[in-house]
């Protein structure tokens, strides 16, 4: 059965470290967003490579993704990060920046099933880190490359989310995440470094996970709960939760009690629809460093259907 396992482990494992946001007028701008790109695929690339070691085409076919051409798209996308890879390290040693080599990883014990799921989110957030980075790239020519890739990221996304039967294209616009949110969703997978990598700065945001009991997909308008780290300390006064989408972000009223948080999805045509994100914020009106509190979460939201 094809299915869309956002187990409660995987979501328990996002959402640790990121690096703060690296400002325009930064004299290595390029340089640093190349590299936070190379951080990236050195991780999807082997994501894609230990999973199709370790899981044969019959292995996909008896968890239900069995169609004539899945596993060769399957293994075309794992091939597809390790280009990126190659391509991303050549431009950086052509720039005079050092990239960054490939971690040590740990994705869990996965199963096919898990594999997949975990892949929808991957080639998610892959798609809204470089929409994310796009708008501070000053080379053109690195913008050009970088549009490139991100538009394979896209396709692979279809590909997997279709592979789920989940709504391959969710919304008319993707969402666009900064450096520190979305090196919080993959710093959980990486476990030491080589000690010559160029660092990137980094801000750690405390743990918001869904529920173990959270369905996927949501519904527009349900009430979620979230879990927060033990013993998380959290600031005084109102709170929200907030759904960053393409044109702004959306906000709901957060209700804390006992290392939980419990937000409703907002509702509308231009809602969170498809993989969205869910942030817990001081503000109501934006996310910033200074408002975020915990998160992201990542969540898989059915698309919105008008009554």
């Amino acid at each position: 059965m094809k299915t869309s396992v956002l187990s409660a482990a995987f979501l328990a494992s996002i959402a640790t470290a990121a690096p703060a946001l690296v400002k325009r007028q930064s004299t290595d701008i390029d340089g640093v967003i190349l590299n936070y790109a190379l951080t990236l695929e050195h991780l999807e690339a082997a994501f894609y490579a230990q999973g199709i070691a370790k899981f044969s085409e019959q292995d996909f076919a008896a968890a239900g993704f069995n169609g004539s051409q899945f596993y060769r798209n399957l293994k075309e996308v794992g091939r597809d990060e390790q280009v990126h890879v190659d391509f991303l390290t050549t431009a950086l040693k052509g720039a005079g920046v050092t990239p960054v080599d490939a971690c040590t990883y740990d994705f869990g014990n996965l199963t096919p099933a898990t594999f997949i799921a975990t892949a929808q989110i991957l080639e998610g957030v892959g798609v809204s880190a470089y929409l994310g980075a796009a708008a501070l790239i000053t080379n053109k020519a690195y913008l050009t490359a970088a549009g490139s890739i991100l538009t394979v990221e896209a396709r692979h996304s279809s590909f997997v989310r279709n592979s789920l039967t989940l709504e391959p294209s969710p919304q008319p616009f993707d969402i666009p995440l900064d450096f520190n949110q979305v090196y919080s969703l993959a710093a959980p997978f990486i476990k030491a470094c080589p000690a010559t990598n160029p660092a990137l700065p980094v801000k750690a945001f405390p743990t918001l996970t869904a529920g173990a009991n959270t369905p996927s997909p949501l519904v527009q308008g349900t009430t979620i709960e979230f879990d927060l780290a033990a013993g998380m300390a959290v600031p005084a006064g109102p709170l929200y939760v907030a759904f960053p989408l393409a044109d702004g972000a959306m906000f709901s009223s957060a209700v804390v009690k006992d290392c939980k948080v419990y937000a409703r999805i907002p509702v509308g045509h231009t809602g969170p629809n498809g993989e969205v994100y869910a942030i817990l914020t001081t503000s109501n009106t934006t996310i910033t460093d200074d408002t975020t509190v915990a998160g992201p979460a990542v969540l898989e939201v059915a698309p919105f259907m008008a009554a």
